[in-house]
């Protein structure tokens, strides 16, 4: 049985996820502020988390921070729910590793189909991820969940692997950010393919922080994005 953290201080919010969650079959435990929903993230271990942005101690771009650096709970799928509607919150919470926003009201149906898809897309992306390979001075290797470029280990998100492996398995062909997205996030991210640029520009960031490094991910503007053949 999934468990799912539920993390926010309105308690109204709180017993309508849970009932909704509880009669899908999930278990699911809460946190009315950012302190307390880390230490529980540590003692109970869940499979999912969803997250609200105002919160007493650490606010919830905080905790996603905290529990994007830690590579013991890293690759646990994080949805910010949040009253913040702007365009820049949402590209906030997602430069902080979030796997996907929903805006306050929402609807509860909307929020547990969401939560399905993702648990069976990293089910699935993580079934699908099987023998390391070389790209020119990178080596990749999904069992290990590691990058190394010129002997040199890199750290990356569930996801920022995940976006990796899948263009580097096919060096010169052209994803686009459509097919990324459902391939990686497995739902339609209707008005949010940025998301992928997001995550993009942390993988480039991450691993063409030295000058000698290739550039590994080219852009083709207006379509999509491709991992460099000939490296």
């Amino acid at each position: 049985m999934p468990r799912i953290l539920v993390v926010d201080d309105e308690e109204h919010i709180v017993e309508l996820i849970r009932f909704n969650l509880e009669r899908e079959g999930f278990e699911v435990i809460t946190s009315g502020d950012g302190d307390a929903a880390l230490k529980k993230v540590s003692s109970e271990q869940p499979d999912l988390i969803i997250l609200d942005l105002m919160l007493p101690g650490q606010d919830g771009l905080s905790v996603c921070r905290i529990l994007r650096s830690d590579p013991n709970t890293r690759g646990i799928p994080v949805i910010i729910l949040s009253a913040r509607t702007e365009e820049i919150d949402r590209i906030l919470g997602l430069e902080m590793g979030a796997d996907d926003y929903v805006t306050k009201p929402f609807s509860p149906r909307e929020l547990v189909a969401r939560i399905k898809a993702r648990l069976r897309r990293d089910a699935k992306t993580q079934d699908g991820l099987s023998g390391h390979f070389t790209r020119g001075p990178m080596v990749i290797d999904p069992e290990r969940f590691s990058v190394t470029v010129n002997g040199i280990k890199y750290d990356l998100t569930p996801k920022e692997f995940d976006l990796l492996y899948i263009l580097a398995r096919e060096p010169g062909r052209v994803f686009s950010r459509e097919y990324l997205l459902e391939r990686i996030w497995g739902y339609d991210y209707i008005g949010d393919s940025r998301t992928v640029d997001v995550h993009i520009r942390h993988i480039r960031q991450k691993l063409e922080q030295v000058s000698e490094s290739p550039q590994f991910v080219e852009t083709v503007r207006g379509v999509g994005y491709r991992f460099r053949e000939n490296l």
